[in-house]
């Protein structure tokens, strides 16, 4: 019985992997494999799933650490600090002494970044801001990569009229630039009146809903997923294992849902992260342009608006949404990177 050995074969393996590695193992066992032997896309991962814990545990650091309220004004609020009453809006400010000033960072439990202009506690409010862009984000990806996945299988695997009906369509929003087309389908789903809500089957938008910024960012990328899937099911559509299928009397559900989608299943896979990253930024720049998250809700964009009029004296209000955004997006990149690596042989494997 003959064995087979990858050299033998022509194939060069990277160092860290031998043929008993690779061989008998499944193409997802081996991604698998690759990408334990990630350090820095396994830490960049890590570090993604604290920031979205952290997040999560918002409710728990407002109520049972800074006891405090990060949607209600405390104008003329005060708490104790090292034993002193310490106000939240101090009088004066800056060189010359004048108006109002909101507390600084106090590093400790309340107000540890300090507040902002309407007394309110910046660090709870960044990790309740976090829970909105964070649902934001990977909400409008995952809603991207599904819908983009359904109409680049069928848009490939049909081809003729359908293809070309709906790589048009993809074509059309595409030409449009993105941040403009978001502008406009969030000044008119935000301007409908609050007795007339957004109804999509059974789903109602409010207008103050996360849904609305969800459902916009979620649609005006899907021609970004569409295309490279579509590139690929295009070419598996030619592949040998599918004209065999074929020729056994194989089915279009059989020939789509079980020899093309698995085998685009890692593309997707590794535009997921890439596109989470890219639905925050997006969502940061609606929210801050005040057409995305709306209020009461917070986001790290609005936030960043808040703190725009602060930036000489509490710079910390700005700075530290920015910052979480800054480590999800480089994290989701680096994580994105690793997935691409680990599922893509071509990036491990080369032939003579």
């Amino acid at each position: 019985m003959a064995v087979f050995e990858p050299e033998a074969e022509g194939i060069v393996l990277p160092l860290e992997e031998t043929g008993a590695d690779v061989v008998g193992r499944s193409p997802w066992a081996i991604a698998g494999r690759r990408l334990l032997r990630n350090k820095l896309g396994l830490a960049a991962g890590a570090l993604f799933l604290l920031i979205v814990a952290v997040s999560l545990a918002a409710p728990l650091y407002a109520n049972h650490i800074a006891h405090t309220d990060p949607f209600a004004s405390n104008l003329s609020g005060t708490f104790e600090l090292n034993g002193k009453t310490v106000q939240v809006i101090q009088q004066g400010g800056g060189k010359l002494g004048l108006g109002e000033t909101p507390v600084g960072p106090t590093w400790h439990a309340k107000y540890f970044l300090g507040a902002d202009q309407q007394g309110r506690d910046v660090a709870a409010r960044v990790l309740y801001g976090g829970r909105a862009s964070l649902f934001i984000g990977v909400g409008s990806a995952l809603l991207a990569c599904l819908i983009a996945l359904i109409l680049a299988l069928i848009a490939g695997y049909f081809g003729g009229t359908v293809d070309l009906v709906l790589s048009r369509l993809m074509d059309l929003i595409w030409a449009f630039p993105l941040y403009l087309l978001a502008i406009s389908l969030a000044t008119v789903l935000l301007a409908r009146p609050s007795d007339k809500p957004l109804k999509v089957w059974f789903i109602t938008f409010s207008a103050g809903s996360l849904w609305i910024p969800l459902l916009i960012i979620g649609l005006v990328y899907v021609p970004y997923v569409f295309r490279p899937i579509r590139g690929q099911v295009l070419s598996l559509r030619e592949k040998e294992f599918v004209e065999a299928a074929i020729a056994q009397g194989a089915g279009s559900f059989r020939l789509v849902f079980r020899e093309i989608l698995p085998n685009v299943l890692s593309i997707v896979i590794v535009l997921l992260p890439l596109m989470i990253a890219t639905t925050i930024l997006t969502e940061a720049a609606l929210s801050y342009l005040s057409i995305g998250v709306q209020s009461p809700q917070a986001s790290w964009g609005t936030i960043i608006e808040d703190g725009q009029a602060l930036l000489y004296t509490r710079p910390w209000v700005a700075i530290a949404p920015g910052i979480m955004i800054v480590l999800v997006v480089l994290a989701l990149n680096v994580f994105g990177d690793a997935l691409r690596d680990a599922l893509d042989p071509r990036s491990k494997v080369r032939l003579k």
